[in-house]
């Protein structure tokens, strides 16, 4: 199984932006498909861009794509979300998912808090 943990939450004023980052550890990081989740008050947990296990795709939803980019290194064992253009309705808490390739067991990280505010 992996571990996973996010970082680099915080706050950012409408336009900013932030670098969310999820470490993971315990297994062979380049087997898994990764992906960045949110969740805001209220709402339900939403999927927000993925990643294949080696890089060569990604998909996002509608409501990000062209401002969101997600990456990965999979030498460092990292996976990214940059965001720019951000806006109030960004702010979620923001969780890093991932299962390995061939397998339905999902493992999260405890979410990262993005609050964007002027």
């Amino acid at each position: 199984q992996v571990h996973l943990v996010e970082s680099g939450g915080g706050l950012a004023q409408p336009g900013g932006s932030l670098r969310l980052s999820c470490a993971a550890s315990g297994d062979t990081f380049s087997r898994y498909a990764m992906r960045w989740y949110r969740q805001a008050p209220g709402k339900e947990r939403e999927l927000v861009a993925a990643i294949t296990s080696i890089g060569s795709s990604t998909n996002y939803a509608g409501s990000v794509k062209g401002r969101f980019t997600i990456s990965r290194d999979n030498a460092k064992n990292m996976v990214y979300l940059q965001m720019n253009g951000l806006k109030p309705e960004d702010t979620a808490v923001y969780f890093c998912n991932g299962n390995r390739v061939g397998y339905s067991i999902e493992y999260w990280g405890q979410g990262t808090q993005v609050t964007v505010s002027s």
